[in-house]
């Protein structure tokens, strides 16, 4: 392996730069005057927080239960603010883009995205590089970024899931599917 770098890239590299592409997306989202583009940039950032959510749900938060002190009790603090994210994107979803309630939820949507990622990366992901090899926090960067590929957006029957993923993902899958249809620009119809 001569590419030193890629092979370096462990899951917290991974999830950390997620964490800067969702808070960039979100912070264009207040300066951009054109409704149709503030829509499309919050369906954009909702896809990626949901497709992160699920990598962590299937992959890491098993990791962080088996092998990090208290790994239990951080995991189920983590689905609760995943679930109250949740919330707050399908609330985004059902307003108009040209609506004041619009950047409120947008901005709420920061807020608990801000305090989630705090969290992770002042705590949890020293832990998980404190805890864990080298070379399995790469593996298990591998399995992340393959599940954000392939995280199944809608409970289909032949789908590898977790029991995580459907009891707080479940809400929102439906309407990550659609998003997704629309963002890799598949036609629903």
């Amino acid at each position: 392996m001569t590419d030193t770098h890629a092979a370096g890239t462990d899951v917290v590299d991974i999830l950390t730069a997620d964490h800067r592409e969702m808070l960039e997306l979100l912070g264009r989202i207040e300066g951009t005057p054109d409704a149709g583009r503030r829509r499309d940039l919050a369906d954009t950032v909702i896809a990626e927080v949901m497709r992160h959510a699920v990598a962590e749900e299937m992959h890491v938060y098993p990791a962080m239960e088996k092998h990090l002190p208290g790994g239990a009790e951080e995991v189920e603090h983590d689905k609760q603010e995943h679930d109250e994210l949740v919330q707050v994107m399908k609330q985004v979803e059902g307003v108009d883009a040209s609506e004041p309630a619009f950047l409120e939820l947008v901005r709420e949507m920061q807020s608990q995205l801000r305090h989630h990622i705090e969290d992770e990366e002042s705590d949890q992901f020293p832990k998980l590089r404190a805890h864990i090899p080298a070379e399995d926090l790469v593996a298990l960067g591998e399995k992340v970024e393959n599940a954000k590929k392939l995280a199944p957006t809608r409970p289909h029957p032949h789908a590898p899931h977790s029991e995580l993923f459907h009891k707080t993902i479940g809400p929102g899958v439906g309407m990550v599917d659609r998003l997704r249809d629309r963002l890799t620009g598949r036609s629903t119809g």
